[in-house]
């Protein structure tokens, strides 16, 4: 999992969701398992 400043790359791949958690963004990817990142 990436710790990035901005998700932009992360959200535009395809397959990849936005999620918010106790006010932490993630982006998850299930087709992708590799592409996860982390932001705040």
């Amino acid at each position: 999992m990436k710790v990035r400043n901005s998700l932009r790359s992360m959200k535009a791949r395809p397959g990849a969701q936005v999620v918010r958690r106790r006010g932490v963004t993630y982006v998850i990817n299930k087709k992708e398992p590799r592409n996860k990142a982390r932001q705040g």
